[in-house]
């Protein structure tokens, strides 16, 4: 997959999604994770990091969204259900991006909304679960970036030679 990624949330407050988002990033092969304001800390989550994601990438803990540094060149993506919002399955994905979801029980600060470059919305009826939610984003930028086959025409068709890229 070209460039490269980092996923986080602002104000998480359960230890379990902290842990699993991390897991799913890792999973996903994500450069770098971080919190904003995080409830819990690192150890908290190991419960649902089987992974030990802290032990092969980066984690990043900050206070406020003014204290978090990217890299040069780095998109902020905010995922958020507001109006103004580009649908998921239609977004360009940055090659290099950092996305950041908001709280379980909340929504992204205007402080983080202004800061991002780009907001995204999964196309659902009501917000769903925050890991779920970062495992969306991370899978759809994992199709988009990935350098795939298209799709076969019919169900079950297998694209090209059936190999996985890379």
């Amino acid at each position: 997959m070209r460039g490269y990624f980092a996923i986080g949330s602002e104000r998480i407050s359960k230890a379990m999604n902290l842990g699993a988002l991390m897991r799913t990033a890792n999973a996903f092969g994500a450069s770098f994770f971080f919190s904003i304001d995080a409830e819990h800390r690192l150890r908290a989550a190991y419960a649902a990091d089987t992974s030990k994601t802290a032990g092969h990438i980066p984690y990043y803990q900050y206070d406020t969204i003014d204290e978090m540094q990217l890299p040069r060149g780095c998109q902020l993506v905010g995922v958020e259900l507001t109006d103004e919002a580009v649908m998921l399955p239609t977004f360009r994905h940055p090659v290099q991006a950092a996305y950041i979801l908001g709280p379980e029980r909340g929504s992204l600060s205007p402080e983080t909304l202004a800061r991002c470059d780009h907001v995204v919305k999964i196309p659902t009826k009501f917000c769903i679960n925050l890991s779920l939610a970062g495992a969306l984003v991370m899978y759809d930028r994992h199709l988009a970036l990935g350098a795939y086959a298209p799709r076969p025409i019919m169900p079950g068709g297998v694209p090209g030679d059936g190999k996985l890229p890379g």
